[in-house]
């Protein structure tokens, strides 16, 4: 795979060229110890939690191919420190705070590799009114007028499946209490 110069490649992208001995085509001078991982994915996580695919991504993009990465993530894990069912709750709290639906946000987190059960376990538990953060989200972007024509219903029906909120239709009075 061909990388321009400002564009950093992702795991998926060097997995494939990695083995145990074979120099890393981002970082090959630097040579990872286990301490150095973990310190670096701790400090990452002291900030936020990460999915343990972000983890991985973000330390093979910092240390290479180096083999102490997948056993310093098991432990971390192991450890409790990393955890994507915890991840998965804060980014569910984190998007539903920017009126985004379950539907992108069940898309984002599949991006970011956290297990289905996880998602699902983070969306119920999260006890959102999904149908009140969907009105929220109307009155914010269009007010309290309903939709002029057909047109006008149409593109607000696109933008709210754009934020996640594909299983809600619009009511015909879309905009009014």
């Amino acid at each position: 795979m061909i990388h321009f110069e400002d564009e950093m490649p992702n795991a998926a992208d060097l997995d494939g060229g990695c083995t145990a001995g074979s120099p890393d085509p981002v970082t090959a001078a630097h040579d990872a110890s286990a301490t150095d991982i973990r310190r670096t994915a701790m400090d990452l996580l002291a900030r936020r939690e990460h999915s343990q695919q972000e983890l991985t991504d973000k330390l093979i993009r910092r240390f290479g191919c180096s083999p102490h990465i997948a056993p310093e993530l098991a432990r971390l894990r192991d450890e409790g420190l990393q955890s994507d069912v915890r991840f998965a709750e804060a980014y569910v709290h984190s998007r539903s705070q920017r009126l985004y639906g379950p539907s992108r946000i069940r898309m984002e987190l599949r991006e970011r590799r956290v297990s289905e059960e996880a998602i699902e376990n983070a969306l119920d538990a999260s006890g959102i009114d999904w149908s009140q953060l969907l009105n929220d989200l109307v009155r914010r972007k269009f007010g309290r007028q309903p939709p002029a024509d057909i047109t006008e219903r149409a593109r607000r029906q696109r933008f709210i499946a754009y934020r996640g909120f594909n299983q809600f239709r619009l009511q015909d009075d879309m905009g009014a209490d």
